[in-house]
């Protein structure tokens, strides 16, 4: 029971952690993965350190956000674990004078090694989303190019240039459930 509640808290503190991206606290945020972990999120998909680097240089932009992170919901087999964790993303340019707030769900492969767990693989599923404040000049025409789940985030962050060029998983949707079970797959070690 000791090493299953200190397993849990470990990746409870990962899901958390990404405060880190929040706080500018690159060195920090870089300890959440394994080196060779990677990302797929709206704005960017490839390795993790790559990621942060491009999180920086996001940080230096007119584009702020904020994520509002819950416990997730782990499943264990050995040393992996699949986590699901709700979270919000607040997100705000200050030259548009726009903002969005996205739901989303971090689904995260996570895996110890050398007695310490680590992410190597997360993907979100986009649940809802909303333009906040929208005091600037909305194109309905470039929102109804996404999914109305994360059309506010991907409007905000191709206006802000950080374009979003891939399709992502949404509540319900084929390419969650494809997710979901690759997860599956990966923590029965099947891949």
């Amino acid at each position: 029971m000791d090493s299953y509640l200190a397993d849990r808290r470990a990746i409870d503190d990962l899901m958390t952690g990404w405060i880190r991206r929040d706080l500018a606290q690159w060195d920090a945020m870089r300890e959440l993965f394994h080196p060779d972990g990677v990302i797929a999120i709206t704005w960017f998909t490839g390795l993790f350190t790559d990621f942060v680097d491009a999180s920086a240089r996001m940080g230096e932009s007119d584009l702020r956000t904020k994520h509002v992170i819950t416990s997730p919901v782990v499943t264990f087999r050995g040393d992996r674990a699949v986590a699901e964790t709700n979270a919000m993303v607040v997100a705000e340019n200050v030259a548009l004078k726009l903002g969005c707030l996205s739901h989303n769900r971090f689904l995260d492969r996570v895996e110890k090694r050398d007695g310490i767990w680590k992410i190597v693989d997360r993907r979100s599923i986009y649940d809802m989303g909303s333009f906040t404040f929208p005091c600037g000049i909305v194109d309905a025409d470039t929102t109804t190019k996404y999914p109305p789940e994360y059309a506010a985030l991907a409007y905000l962050l191709d206006k802000s240039g950080f374009p979003v060029t891939d399709a992502f998983a949404t509540k319900g949707s084929d390419l969650e459930a494809s997710i979901k079970h690759s997860a599956q797959l990966w923590l029965e070690d099947k891949q």
